[in-house]
């Protein structure tokens, strides 16, 4: 097993593979792991050696010396920095390329924004990071929200029967109803859900300031919406994208869960 040790976090586990020579570094998706984007074998992989991280409250990253009211703080840009120093100094210093999905997008978005002259592409799938999720800001900054979430991770029943009343309204789809559904149904579900939403919640862009950052470096983007996604769609992110040049832009009649046999058919003949 392989990891990364970044100061004032904690060890980092982190997944090699790909048959490509450009290295990427990749951010998954919530309640996975760094092996999310081995399904992306006949595309991704075969361009790009992929080093991709486990996040932290999944596999087997362990954060170190963080009591709860600093989790609940959120962590600050400047402490993702250490991400890319461990790894230029396990790999040596390189230009590279950067892929998120969902709230992965927003670790790499922080990362372009350090290391912008650093940065060859960016690929982002069905992005968090480019507006704001109304759901999550009001879970994570909102008073209401914040009692609420706090007192659901606490019940065995109340977070199932929220989630049912939002499919029910129509909030959210099936498809996310059964994500969320499997992430909220323990105890430890529930603490880490919490836990990893409040820790990325400082973690934020100003689009137009990165938008002009990408196009001044002349950083490749690539983004990949899911036509039925209900999370993050196309059209959230919309006001970013048209700010970019020659900005790369994909739509699948797929909904949020895009990482997968279909997406990896569909971006053989699309990448370069």
């Amino acid at each position: 097993m392989s990891f990364l040790q970044l100061p004032g976090l904690g060890r980092v586990r982190y997944y090699e593979y790909g048959t490509g020579t450009k290295p990427l570094l990749a951010f998954h998706g919530y309640g996975m792991t760094g092996e999310q984007f081995k399904v992306l074998e006949k595309s991704i992989l075969t361009q790009y050696k992929v080093y991709s991280f486990d996040h932290f409250f999944h596999g087997e990253t362990e954060l170190q010396g963080w009591d709860e009211a600093r989790i609940l703080a959120g962590m600050s840009k400047p402490l993702m920095r250490q991400y890319l120093e461990a790894w230029f100094e396990k790999f040596g210093q390189q230009r590279i390329s950067l892929m998120g999905y969902s709230m992965g997008a927003k670790l790499a978005l922080v990362l372009v924004e350090q290391f912008p002259d650093l940065i060859d592409q960016l690929v982002l799938i069905a992005p968090d990071g480019l507006s704001v999720y109304k759901g999550f800001n009001f879970l994570v900054h909102k008073p209401f929200g914040k009692y609420l979430f706090k007192t659901a991770v606490k019940s065995n029943w109340l977070a199932p029967g929220i989630l049912k009343t939002l499919k029910k309204v129509r909030f959210i789809d099936e498809s996310l109803y059964k994500i969320a559904y499997h992430e909220m149904d323990t105890s430890t579900n529930r603490h880490n859900v919490y836990y990893t939403l409040h820790m990325l919640k400082l973690l934020k862009v100003e689009p137009a300031n990165i938008a002009g950052v990408i196009n001044q470096h002349h950083i490749q983007c690539t983004f990949v919406f899911g036509k039925h996604d209900m999370l993050f769609p196309k059209t959230g992110a919309m006001s970013f994208i048209n700010l970019l040049n020659n900005p790369e832009v994909h739509e699948l009649p797929m909904g949020h869960w895009l990482v997968t046999p279909q997406l990896d058919d569909y971006l053989v003949n699309c990448l370069v």
